[in-house]
């Protein structure tokens, strides 16, 4: 990568950090309704992982969305507005903090539900199969999912199938608050996958330049594996 193009990532992941710290503050002063998980922290992983994406491809994430859909293209007042309930909001102001999405961008949301946007992402790329598109679809979710009947299903289907799916789990060793270790008979999640047979690459994605070269090659048509899964801790 150019200068440039890290100049670009490092705006992406301030701008960010940026409108979380804001959202906070808004969130505590009682402008912000519902529920509000952000994403702090965590900027680099979507910031490396999207730079890596070809247009055709598809990103579906959990409820911590706000930094995916900047990713995404998404402008950050539109976010912002989305987060105040305004009509100006990506989501019209009525899905909040955790439905973000914009399907022209190929950004098919934030999901509240832990688990319940995987099986969306196998469908998504059992679609894109079916019509013959090269597309590859990203599924980003919590190691706190990985509890979840939705996980297996939607692993294993995949797999069957063989399915464009690129898995992504963020380990942030909490799930919810709640540590990994206390929640989960096997505490290191990414064995589960390999009961299904899946190819797995595990690295530190807090850093955003090496989330981009490790997913550049794997997010090419020509390069598709399917049946990956991607740790990141």
């Amino acid at each position: 990568m150019d200068k440039q193009t890290y100049l670009d990532l490092y705006y992406q992941m301030v701008l960010i950090r940026r409108l979380e710290e804001r959202g906070a503050e808004l969130y505590q002063a009682g402008k912000i309704g519902g529920f509000m998980h952000l994403y702090i922290g965590q900027e680099a992983v979507s910031t490396g992982l999207i730079a890596a994406r070809q247009p055709q491809d598809r990103v579906i994430t959990a409820y911590r969305d706000h930094g995916v859909a900047i990713n995404c293209g998404i402008p950050a007042n539109q976010v912002m507005a989305e987060l105040l309930g305004k009509a100006s909001g990506i989501s019209k102001g009525r899905g909040g903090s955790m439905h973000m999405a914009d399907v022209t961008k190929n950004f098919w949301g934030g999901h509240a539900i832990v688990g319940a946007h995987m099986p969306l992402a196998s469908g998504l790329a059992l679609g894109d199969k079916y019509a013959g598109r090269d597309g590859v679809t990203i599924c980003m979710f919590g190691e706190g999912a990985t509890n979840i009947g939705f996980f297996h299903e939607a692993l294993n289907l995949s797999k069957v199938w063989m399915l464009p799916v690129l898995w992504v789990c963020e380990n942030n060793r909490y799930g919810m608050g709640t540590a990994v270790a206390r929640a989960s008979a096997v505490s290191e999640s990414s064995r589960r996958p390999k009961g299904m047979a899946w190819r797995m690459n595990a690295w530190t994605g807090w850093m955003c330049w090496r989330s981009t070269r490790r997913l550049k090659r794997p997010l090419q048509p020509s390069a598709v594996d399917p049946g990956r899964a991607c740790w990141k801790s």
